[in-house]
């Protein structure tokens, strides 16, 4: 694990796996390790991850202002590591909410990407979000699965306010292409009490400003690519699509029978198409 101090003197950790050209790739949750990540489907193996801690979390310490958990200010941390790993331009990937703070660090440095992937992306940072009725929608498309009672009434409780890791636990089949083995522990993995700090300031007042936003957007002329699951409730194919219309000429993937972690429901059909994009 490496360090490097960020530009509030906060110490932030980071460590690198696989080999080949540097890929950054920014958790999601927020405030979730990047453990979960693996090695994203086999991808280790042609380029080098950069798998940071935010700032709070992991092996990070946490800042002496807690205003800095702010979304548009974790991307400033995405700014100093760049500056740490001594890169004029690089390729970031980002993650769920990794994804919203992807979408403000290219708003605000947009000649710093050399290829910009969004998997599964918290939309904010672009003014747009999930309708009841899209998410609705989607997870009627599950309803055939033995899980989608329990999974539907935990959804509906965590709505109305439970945030524990009990009702969580419940609602994330929705999140899977599968719900095996191997989905229920990797919806174990990353998670922490720490992770309650930066849930309270990610989404704070200012966070994702989409107009300055979306003006800082339209001055990335690096190919960007947006990528879902078919069977994804967070950031729908429909939203997705929409999304990827403010990126003219750039692409939108959708993995079939992939949820919200499309690299572990079909490791080869991701790593292709990451690869392809990326050069």
């Amino acid at each position: 694990m490496a360090q490097f101090t960020s530009y509030d003197g906060t110490k932030l950790a980071f460590r690198r796996a696989g080999a080949g050209r540097p890929l950054v790739c920014l958790p999601g949750g927020p405030g979730r390790t990047p453990d979960y990540l693996g090695d994203l489907g086999g991808l280790g193996a042609w380029r080098e991850l950069i798998l940071p801690d935010t700032r709070g979390t992991g092996e990070s310490a946490a800042p002496a202002d807690p205003v800095t958990y702010r979304c548009d200010l974790l991307a400033r941390d995405v700014e100093a590591l760049r500056a740490e790993l001594g890169l004029e331009r690089f390729d970031l990937l980002g993650h769920s909410a990794g994804g919203s703070v992807a979408l403000r660090y290219a708003g605000a440095y947009p000649e710093r990407i050399g290829h910009l992937v969004l998997l599964s992306p918290g939309m904010g940072p672009l003014g747009l979000e999930v309708t009841d009725a899209q998410q609705q929608a989607a997870m009627r498309r599950r309803s055939g699965e033995p899980w989608y009672q329990e999974a539907r009434a935990a959804a509906q409780a965590a709505d109305a306010g439970d945030g524990s890791a009990e009702t969580r636990l419940r609602y994330m089949p929705f999140f899977y292409g599968r719900w095996d083995d191997a989905a229920r522990a990797h919806a174990l993995v990353g998670f922490s009490e720490r992770a309650r700090a930066v849930q309270a300031g990610f989404y704070a007042p200012g966070a994702f400003d989409p107009p300055a936003t979306r003006a800082g957007l339209a001055r990335v002329t690096a190919p960007v690519m947006m990528y879902v699951g078919q069977a994804e409730i967070g950031p729908t194919p429909e939203l997705a699509a929409e999304a990827a219309g403010l990126f003219p000429g750039r692409g939108l993937t959708v993995q079939p029978g992939a949820g919200h972690y499309p690299w572990l429901d079909d490791p080869a059909w991701f790593t292709a198409r990451l690869l392809d994009f990326l050069g």
